[in-house]
């Protein structure tokens, strides 16, 4: 499968439109992030410059480190929530200098991790991360033309087959040379390359850039052992990312994460104006949003796209979901029903859904009985957390959770380990009541050291998933 990759430069807790000028372009990395991942992206690289971004100006070595780690713990905050969010693979990079920073990335939820292999330090610590972590977890950047005396380019060809068996992948940073020269130079490369385009001068015609480097791009997928295309180049493509990836799919028949339905226009059941009327799903909620209408031309329009594109019954004309208000719809999923005559489109949205600005369109309340329903387990889980949360942010009089919130840490450390132990004493019982209760003290404790540490249950049930 052929990739895009956005790219984004973390510095100072914002998006910054690379390493040599470092001009912010987004203050809300995360948002930015989830752009791309809305736009059709197939991945997200994340180089963090947190380093970069302090100077040794007046400090002694130790305190210089000590001042790049909590920058670094900063932007690893940042990744972390941008892995939570996007919905599509991080690769996270920039500011290694030991396995133990490839093992924040990873558990913050990137992965992979990319090391820059024209840097001796991180080129030394390259095998040690490797056997610890996994070559299918490491990809290893490289420049595309000659790089510095202690660069990647001028290695032995048997220092080059030791990494060539480290790594997964190689992100080659194009620097003039085209990819087909650069592999042909260098035969110990065995493994898929992704090219990565920062080429983009401020200034230059836009439109007719992105034109060109489409073009570019192109030439890499076609090529076998090219894996994808990377960097602020493939940012630039934006919203078109979609219509890019599904003209590769189908004029150059590459594998592509595009729209290839598995069901025609035709194949579909029409109302008698020839309409089939669609029903519209948050993905991340499961709240129904809305309830519109598709012609054939929406329906193309949609898959080509991935923006969600209706047509107007009132006005007779096709709209893009957000072509005035920007809240579009970016689609996760179509599926039919039994009869194929509807569908059902599970969405990204922005903003609010509804023209009266709710976020959904079905907020009339007609009539109800009140249904006891089955509890959800994660359900009980957030809502508890919450009720914690806020009691640590509106304490109460009394409050059992304000007093451990009061003692402190090591009172709450206390209160886990306690019930842990009654859970162990509790289960040695015939009765398996008593463990139910004592699971669910534990439980409630542990939750309350949770919102202490600033830890919530997506995290945990993320991590979980990812074992």
């Amino acid at each position: 499968m052929k990739k895009l990759i956005c790219i984004l430069y973390l510095q100072n807790s914002k998006a910054v439109d690379g390493p040599d000028t470092a001009r912010v372009i987004c203050e809300d990395p995360v948002s930015y992030a989830a752009s791309f991942s809305d736009f059709g992206a197939d991945a997200i690289l994340v180089q963090d410059l947190s380093g970069e971004s302090v100077s040794p100006e007046g400090l002694s070595e130790a305190e210089f480190v000590q001042k790049q780690d909590e920058a670094h713990e900063q932007a690893l905050d940042i990744i972390k929530e941008i892995c939570a969010t996007c919905g599509i693979p991080v690769i996270g990079s920039g500011n290694i200098r030991r396995m133990e920073d490839v093992k924040k990335l990873l558990y913050a939820g990137c992965d992979q991790a990319m090391l820059n292999l024209e840097n001796p330090v991180e080129r030394k610590s390259l095998e040690e991360i490797s056997k610890k972590f996994g070559k299918e977890k490491i990809l290893g950047r490289v420049l595309g033309a000659e790089g510095d005396a202690d660069g990647y380019s001028l290695l032995s060809v048997e220092e080059k087959a030791q990494i060539d068996a480290l790594v997964s992948c190689y992100v080659v940073d194009q620097a003039g040379t085209p990819v087909t020269e650069f592999l042909k130079n260098e035969t110990s490369i065995t493994l898929p390359v992704i090219t990565l385009y920062d080429t983009f001068v401020r200034g230059d015609d836009l439109s007719a850039f992105c034109k060109s480097f489409e073009e570019k791009a192109r030439e890499d997928l076609l090529q076998e052992n090219v894996l994808g295309v990377a960097g602020n180049d493939v940012n630039l493509l934006a919203d078109q990312l979609m219509t890019f990836k599904n003209r590769l799919l189908q004029e150059d028949q590459l594998e592509m994460d595009a729209f290839l339905p598995n069901l025609t226009w035709e194949s579909l059941k029409k109302d008698p104006q020839g309409l089939v009327p669609v029903v519209v799903q948050d993905v991340r909620t499961n709240e129904v949003l809305m309830v519109a209408y598709m012609n054939k031309e929406a329906y193309q329009m949609t898959l080509k796209t991935g923006k969600m594109t209706y047509y107007s019954r009132s006005r007779q004309s096709l709209w893009i979901k957000g072509e005035t208000s920007s809240h579009f719809q970016y689609v996760k999923s179509l599926t039919a029903d039994c009869d194929l005559d509807t569908i059902l489109a599970k969405v990204s949205q922005v903003g609010a859904a509804c023209h009266t600005g709710a976020y959904s369109c079905f907020f009339n309340d007609i009539a109800h009985r009140s249904v006891q329903q089955k509890d959800d387990p994660l359900h009980v889980f957030e809502d508890v957390y919450n009720v914690i949360l806020d009691r640590k942010v509106h304490p109460r009089e009394g409050s059992y959770t304000n007093y451990l919130f009061d003692k402190g840490l090591d009172k709450i450390l206390k209160k886990v380990g306690e019930e842990a132990t009654e859970i162990v004493i509790a289960a040695k019982n015939a009765s398996s009541n008593e463990v139910t209760y004592e699971i669910s003290d534990f439980l409630y404790h542990m939750m309350v050291l949770m919102a202490e540490k600033g830890i919530t249950w997506e995290e945990v049930t993320r991590d979980l998933a990812n074992r």
